[in-house]
């Protein structure tokens, strides 16, 4: 997994905003201002990639600070160049960060690449904050049979195109459907949310279920 991650890093801004249809930034814009940040909130920004959320809240919170974590030290490379400031290369199911550090964690299409997604939800849980904020952003599995066949096959193809035509490989951006294949629907993971520690878990889905973007505050 971090091997692919580093070749793809320098693709990995554009390939996001075509596999998300273009909706990517206001995806995460909402993420961000419906948080409900304080001024000088303390932010992790797990699974960053290249930092998306880090500079988004840096742009609506000046003196808020960010930091970025990913397993991938190649995607974290492409944030710094693009103005990160504090990185972290770390794995999600064991952060180096005390208990009760963060007011809001950020994850952004990372979920389905944890090996243990319960495993992480839990140590996301344990250096957030009580009353702070969870927000993820990912691709989830559609309830609806008939449309989630229809929703795998057309980012296969995506998938396929853009990695023969990016890279030469067929298979470099059809993990993407792969990994939503044997993951979980939006109503799954907001139970599993609210089994780990958390309350007041609002979701919203876009493509008929198909990308889910939700806000949960820990008890």
């Amino acid at each position: 997994m971090r091997e692919m991650f580093d070749k793809i890093a320098p693709k990995y801004d554009f390939i996001t905003r075509v596999i998300s249809y273009g909706m990517d930034g206001r995806w995460k814009r909402l993420g961000v201002l419906r948080a409900s940040l304080p001024e000088n909130a303390l932010v992790l920004d797990l699974a960053s990639g290249t930092g998306d959320f880090s500079r988004l809240v840096r742009e609506r919170l000046p003196a808020a600070r960010s930091v970025a974590v990913d397993l991938s030290e190649g995607m974290l490379r492409v944030g710094k160049r693009n103005g990160l400031e504090e990185a972290v290369c770390a794995d999600a199911t064991a952060l180096p960060f005390a208990s009760a550090s963060f007011d809001c964690v950020f994850i952004g299409y990372g979920l389905r690449n944890f090996p243990n997604l319960a495993v992480a939800v839990r140590e996301i849980e344990r250096i957030t904050r009580p009353g702070g904020v969870m927000v993820s952003l990912d691709f989830f599995l559609p309830t609806n049979r008939v449309f989630r066949q229809l929703y795998l096959g057309f980012l296969y193809v995506q998938g396929a195109f853009w990695g023969m035509l990016l890279h030469g490989k067929l298979r470099t951006y059809t993990y993407i459907p792969d990994s939503i294949r044997s993951f979980v629907s939006v109503k799954e993971y907001s139970s599993l949310l609210q089994r780990t520690g958390y309350h007041r878990v609002d979701a919203r889905e876009f493509i008929f279920g198909g990308i889910g973007l939700l806000w949960a505050v820990k008890r």
